[in-house]
């Protein structure tokens, strides 16, 4: 099967180096619904994975007969509930029978809550957090947005952990130079907005090797972070303004938003990743398009290589 047609040239190439690197297998957790037997069954096709389908047998079979897909060659773990589920598929990778954590039809939080688990998850001595890596309209390289999903109000502490986590993303996904700006609505430093405080620490961290692999700035706002001309106007001299490729949101609503303004205004496509666990987590929305469903496979089967290659977890 050949990728499909998307004005987003971005992921194809991504699409095409994972699929060059081989598919890994991922435990599909809670596999009971159409979109996440189609996004199984896509990435399959593709050659991106080998999925292992964690669920309610009867309820996963039901769901797939109903949708009209084939998942006679897919191997089946069966479970009582959606709990059951998580944790499983959480067990299939501590037992090492999968590379992978893929969401399937049940609640974000209930499957992190099995990620989490102090005995039986998958934590790593770095904290979780969520990146976009989005492919925008006109951009020559993916855009990667932090955090937009998993971290709420994060501390300067867990922001260390959040901008690492993106910069080891980067590398991955072969970013050079890795160029981070930590945004806030202005350019200065202000003792009336935290962000700003938040940003010149993190900016100062980077100067002591507290977060390392890339070049950071903040605060930025966000047209100073990757429009050369509005940093040239507000006379910004950074190797960062203008030309930044993670952008890193104050909290996640500011995340959020931003992402989801790039998506519906803006015409870009979205690739969720949970990284900070022993193995990449991928979580699909199901406004996602089939292109976003199978970059985010992508970017996670490159984050899983690069993990095997190196010998441990990322984050770890």
């Amino acid at each position: 099967m050949n990728a499909p047609s998307t004005p987003h040239p971005n992921y194809e190439i991504l699409i095409a180096a994972a699929r060059k690197a081989g598919p890994v297998t991922v435990a599909v957790a809670h596999a009971c619904d159409r979109h996440a037997l189609e996004a199984a069954l896509d990435a399959a096709r593709m050659g991106l994975i080998n999925p292992i389908l964690v669920g309610p047998q009867a309820r996963i079979r039901k769901a797939a007969e109903e949708a009209g897909l084939d998942i006679s060659a897919l191997p089946l773990v069966d479970t009582e509930h959606s709990h059951a589920s998580a944790f499983r598929a959480v067990e299939l990778i501590r037992e090492g029978q999968a590379s992978v954590l893929m969401k399937g039809s049940l609640h974000t939080d209930e499957l992190m809550g099995a990620v989490v688990a102090g005995e039986t998850g998958l934590r790593t001595g770095r904290r979780l957090s969520h990146c976009f890596v989005m492919d925008v309209p006109g951009r020559d390289e993916p855009l990667i947005v932090t955090d937009a999903a998993v971290n709420i109000n994060p501390t300067l502490d867990e922001k260390v952990d959040i901008i690492q986590n993106a910069i080891d993303l980067a590398h991955v996904l072969r970013f050079d130079p890795v160029k981070v700006a930590i945004l806030a609505a202005v350019e200065t430093v202000s003792a009336k907005m935290p962000s700003t405080i938040d940003a010149a620490a993190l900016c100062k961290m980077a100067d002591r090797g507290q977060i390392t692999g890339a070049i950071l700035d903040g605060p930025l706002a966000m047209d100073n972070a990757i429009d050369p001309e509005a940093a040239a106007i507000k006379h910004l001299v950074s190797p960062v303004a203008g030309k930044a490729n993670i952008l890193v949101a104050p909290d996640l609503e500011a995340g959020n938003m931003l992402a989801k303004s790039l998506t519906f205004m803006a015409g870009a496509a979205a690739a969720g990743i949970v990284l900070g666990a022993r193995v990449p987590i991928i979580l699909t929305s199901r406004a996602d398009s089939v292109t976003a469903r199978l970059a985010s496979c992508a970017v996670a089967v490159l984050v899983a290589h690069s993990k095997l290659a190196t010998g441990h977890a990322m984050g770890a």
